[in-house]
């Protein structure tokens, strides 16, 4: 096992970014995978409405439950033994997913994938903050961290859109889930150095209290007045905040409230909500405008997150070398971001789309570069894994009511009502991108004073 005070060489950097890199693009891969196969799934496993909706937004409830509580307990107890233990979890909730019949079963497997893929997000980003000193190596590595975000998102949907069954992307993400867990066993473990007893307290406030928002917030969607829908998300809420409560007082808190002090590490929560609320909100339902009001096929409904993700690959390999601070390139990140959304609201056909799709994967690479950075740099020395935790529960949780308020805008039933919803919830994940740049910039500024 490895401390703060060993400084990893060469050949662990090497290993370590490419075990990261491999289980940080499973994780995405998997997220993705279920947009252009839902009709499939739906008469496959006789999901109905409901279900369906449970089928696109359960992965985020367990990533939302999961990332907090995975990063610390990595931070503490060993990253690369946490981040395997996820590798596991998702190759067997992937096994799972193939062999049900039962819509039921496949939700609460995507529940898993979202738990053990919190592992390896989370982890996977203290990993790094731990083997890459600050400075241009750390650069280079969130770089590829933030590459592999994108390759995955990329690559899923059209590799589910390609292959002929809809259970072939499971059988694959089980076997890189295996490949991932061997692979840890080439990368040395390391931990903060401060071994503290486990918050079970604020782990379970934390976990089921945003898995009840969650809840609250899909139940909510098909009517805000049904009672299961208002308890959710009064309960929710009032979870979370018997979870600040307790951490206030907790010796060894799940989340340390004092960062909330820092200007660095607001900023970068902000940007990450305001991603989640924005660019994630409008790709997760593009595939829904391509094939329910435009009539395109599931291959060509893949097109615009292949366009959008796969733009950000390369320019989060580049971004290293701006020579910005991370915190302005979170704020030109999501300001370039609102300017695709813009140019989205011209659904004609997919070649109108095409600017607007390239144009926020422009945005999307320098953010998810400019995130992993700063999710590391934002919080002490060794709590890179809390710091990962909470900034992408942040993402995820802005996801969730990001993709909410879009559906209730857009869900409509007549293709023409689809294509005018599209255009009028862009217009809100835009203003939602241009309120975090704004957010960052004020704590840019407060940080400067």
């Amino acid at each position: 096992m490895t401390d703060l005070s060993t400084a990893p060489t060469r050949t662990e950097q090497g290993r370590t970014l490419g075990v990261v890199a491999l289980g940080t693009f499973l994780a995405l891969l998997l997220f993705t995978t279920p947009m252009p196969q839902l009709g499939a799934l739906a008469v496959a496993l006789g999901a109905g409405p409901a279900a369906q909706t449970w089928v696109l937004s359960s992965m985020s409830v367990g990533l939302a439950a999961g990332m907090l509580v995975t990063g610390v307990l990595g931070d503490d107890h060993g990253r690369r033994r946490v981040f395997a233990a996820g590798a596991v979890v998702v190759a067997l909730t992937s096994l799972l997913s193939v062999a049900t019949t039962s819509s039921l079963v496949f939700v609460l497997a995507r529940v898993g994938h979202g738990l053990g893929s919190a592992a390896l997000i989370s982890c996977g980003l203290g990993m790094i903050g731990h083997t890459f000193p600050a400075g241009p190596a750390r650069v280079r590595a969130t770089g590829v961290w933030g590459a592999s975000v994108g390759a995955g998102i990329a690559l899923g949907p059209i590799a589910a859109a390609l292959l002929a069954d809809w259970r072939l992307p499971y059988l694959v993400t089980a076997a890189l889930g295996a490949l991932t867990a061997l692979a840890t066993r080439a990368v040395p473990e390391s931990t903060s150095g401060d071994k503290r007893r486990v918050d079970l307290p604020g782990a379970v406030l934390l976990g089921s209290g945003l898995s009840v928002l969650l809840v609250g917030l899909v139940t909510g969607r098909s009517g805000w007045t049904r009672p299961t829908a208002v308890v959710a998300l009064a309960l929710g809420v009032a979870l979370l905040v018997a979870f600040a409560a307790v951490e206030r007082r907790s010796p060894a808190p799940l989340l340390d409230l004092g960062l909330f002090r820092r200007p660095d590490f607001v900023a970068v929560t902000v940007a990450a909500l305001a991603t989640g609320l924005g660019v994630i909100a409008t790709m997760s339902f593009s595939p829904t405008l391509l094939i329910r009001g435009l009539g395109e096929g599931p291959v060509a409904a893949s097109l615009g997150v292949l366009l959008w993700s796969g733009t950000s690959v390369p320019v989060a390999l580049l971004a290293r070398r701006l020579r910005w601070s991370g915190d302005v390139q979170l704020a030109v990140g999501l300001g370039v971001v609102a300017v695709g959304l813009l140019l989205l609201l011209d659904p004609s056909g997919v070649w109108a789309l095409l600017p607007g799709f390239f144009v926020c994967g422009l945005g999307s690479g320098v953010l998810n570069a400019a995130l992993g950075r700063q999710a590391v740099a934002s919080v002490p020395a060794g709590r890179g894994g809390m710091g990962s935790g909470a900034n992408n529960t942040a993402r995820y949780v802005g996801s969730a009511i990001g993709v909410t308020v879009f559906a209730v805008i857009a869900a409509r039933p007549t293709p023409q009502g689809v294509v005018s919803g599209w255009e009028a919830a862009n217009v809100v994940t835009a203003a939602f991108s241009v309120l975090g740049a704004v957010g960052v910039l004020l704590c840019l500024r407060r940080s400067r004073a």
